[in-house]
């Protein structure tokens, strides 16, 4: 008899590890808390909105983005059929052409993000080379923070781990003293865009490793660095991914929440408590269970049984988490801004966005009342610094969601050239939607139903492994340790193939192990690497630190208050434990 499988939580991750072990021959069975599948990658709905035959309107709660550097998801991707597609919904992505770097209606930079495909694209490359002169970073600034590219490239990955990973991105590139520009673009900007980290808070490590990634992509003839997919995720991606793993044995139950996890006084799980809709319980038993519920969700569930069969996930209250969210207009007519992602570098709330039309194959006319002919999905990812309107506030401290509205859209349109700007006006907005994630007003502050995890110097400590030691548990989540190492579906779906090897081991099965892709960089840098190994291993800094000292890099900064983080266990702001006991409630 086949090996049953529990995996607790139906997002990107539960997906990937149902997926890898029904293919592996195992018993598996899904349970999932919402009433949709696909955790945060789904298709949020607009109740109400369609008519006429079509379907609501799509939302999300936020963008979708597969950079070059991800290699686990596509692969995944590729084993999901999909009608018309050679390689499955793997071939429903589309590559991005360009990016906007949109700062005021005199400071819209528009950067070619691909390999030239012609003369004319190689020209525009060279002169948005030229052009990012003008952001007002000067050339000893630019060269000192390609030096500090250099640093990464160049330094082993035990003196990034041991190191690195202790000292905060704003430190490390030296952001003290520089220019309001170099601050505001490769300290601030960068990191907020990456999943709502933050300067003074990111691990070097972690925002050193990716960004050499995103900048080897950008221009390789090779890779497609910005990819999205070319209609709603739950379509062209979620659908035919539940169907799939269906076909292969798959039982996925939908509102059917985790509320209990039986661990024995031998350290072993013997069966867990999940809730339906209603309320009603019941007790659910397998073999193995894999954990793959985001850390707000886990860390309510971690009792003193657990804490004692594994310390580690007692430290999981100890991770930090910010609120990253979408909000959709739906325009009239469509304003394809630029054709791939936006980044609003200077906006209080750290907007990005993307034009979605332009890259979808069935057409918003489709959906609604037939009148919307494009979306600009924007990411949130500050919701805590003042706001642009009066009075003032906060995205958080807003008393309704029509306000958070009108405060983006206010930071839109003052970041965007006039004529862009002017597409967001009431003339042409259609419609909005608000990821209902955000629930406010509430009388404790606003709350997130989904928090995000957030790589903070230091917190690769209090993350735990896919497998743990208890010998039938098994985590795959974007907290867990990996080689993506950031809150992504590339994280999710690498850490789930970690915990499927893991029950792999424990069972004793012969299947072949699921794939694992470290993060790739240039062979060029080798040798520089395999000597910094030397020199860490005989205690010496990295030559290309000059005069500063490892040591000086990882005194604690001061961290602005507006820009402070919560832990996953904290009641105070965004409190995830009351996120997971609203969303009990829900």
């Amino acid at each position: 008899m086949p090996k049953r499988v529990l995996v607790l939580g139906g997002g990107v991750a539960g997906m990937s590890a149902a997926h890898e072990l029904a293919e592996r021959g195992f018993d598996v069975e899904v349970h999932e808390a919402k009433s949709v599948p696909g955790g945060k990658a789904r298709t949020i709905y607009v109740a109400g909105s369609g008519s006429g035959g079509r379907p609501d309107l799509p939302g999300e709660h936020g963008f979708r983005f597969f950079p070059s550097f991800y290699k686990h998801l596509p692969d995944t991707m590729k084993r999901i059929p999909f009608a018309g597609r050679k390689h499955g919904v793997y071939d429903n992505l589309v590559q991005a052409s360009h990016y906007l770097l949109a700062d005021g209606p005199k400071k819209n930079h528009r950067f070619l993000v691909r390999f030239p495909r012609s003369l004319g694209e190689w020209r525009e490359l060279l002169a948005g080379l030229y052009q990012g002169r003008e952001l007002g970073i000067s050339d000893g600034e630019l060269l000192f923070f390609i030096e500090r590219i250099f640093v990464i490239l160049t330094s082993c990955r035990q003196r990034r781990l041991a190191e690195y990973e202790q000292i905060d991105w704003w430190r490390f590139i030296a952001a003290d003293g520089k220019s309001k520009a170099y601050q505001s673009y490769l300290a601030i900007g960068l990191t907020r865009s990456l999943v709502a980290l933050k300067a003074h808070e990111a691990s070097t490590r972690t925002v050193g490793d990716i960004l050499v990634q995103l900048l080897l992509g950008i221009y390789s003839p090779f890779t497609e660095f910005d990819r999205v997919l070319d209609g709603p995720t739950t379509e062209v991606w979620i659908d035919p991914w539940l169907a799939h793993l269906q076909s292969l044995g798959v039982r996925y139950e939908r509102d059917s929440e985790v509320v209990a996890i039986d661990c024995g006084g031998d350290g072993r799980i013997h069966g867990v408590t999940v809730a339906d809709a209603g309320g009603a319980r019941r007790s659910v038993h397998a073999d193995y269970y894999v954990l793959a519920l985001p850390v707000e969700a886990v860390v309510p569930l971690v009792d003193a049984k657990l804490r004692a069969a594994e310390p580690r996930l007692g430290r999981l209250h100890d991770l930090r988490v910010a609120w990253m969210n979408g909000l959709q207009l739906y325009l009239r007519g469509d304003r394809k801004i630029v054709g791939g992602h936006a980044n609003y570098i200077e906006s209080a709330s750290a907007l990005t966005s993307i034009s979605q039309e332009q890259f979808w194959r069935r057409k918003l006319t489709d959906y609604g009342d037939g009148h919307v002919h494009g979306c600009l999905s924007i990411d949130i990812s500050d919701w805590e610094s003042p706001g642009l309107l009066p009075p003032h506030l906060p995205l958080k401290d807003l008393p309704s969601r029509d306000a958070v509205m009108q405060e983006v859209r206010a930071q839109l349109q003052a970041a965007l050239r006039p004529a862009d700007a002017a597409a967001l006006d009431d003339a042409n907005l259609a419609a909005w939607f608000l990821d209902p994630d955000i629930e406010l007003p509430n009388p404790s502050g606003a709350v997130n139903l989904e928090p995000l995890l957030i790589n903070t110097r230091g917190s690769w400590a209090d993350r735990p492994d896919a497998t743990t030691r208890i010998d039938n548990l098994f985590l795959a989540a974007d907290y867990v340790r990996t080689y993506t190492d950031l809150a992504t579906m590339e994280g999710a779906n690498e850490a789930a193939r970690r915990a499927v090897n893991g029950v792999l081991a424990a069972s004793g099965s012969s299947a072949t192990e699921c794939k694992l892709w470290p993060l790739s960089e240039p062979a060029i840098f080798a040798p520089a690497r395999a000597l910094d190994f030397i020199l860490w291993k005989l205690g010496l800094p990295h030559g290309g630190l000059g005069r500063t000292t490892t040591r000086e890099l990882i005194a604690p900064p001061a961290i602005p208050r507006h820009s402070r983080t919560h832990r996953v266990g904290d009641a105070a702001g965004a409190s995830p434990a009351a996120d997971h006991q609203s969303m009990r409630k829900r």
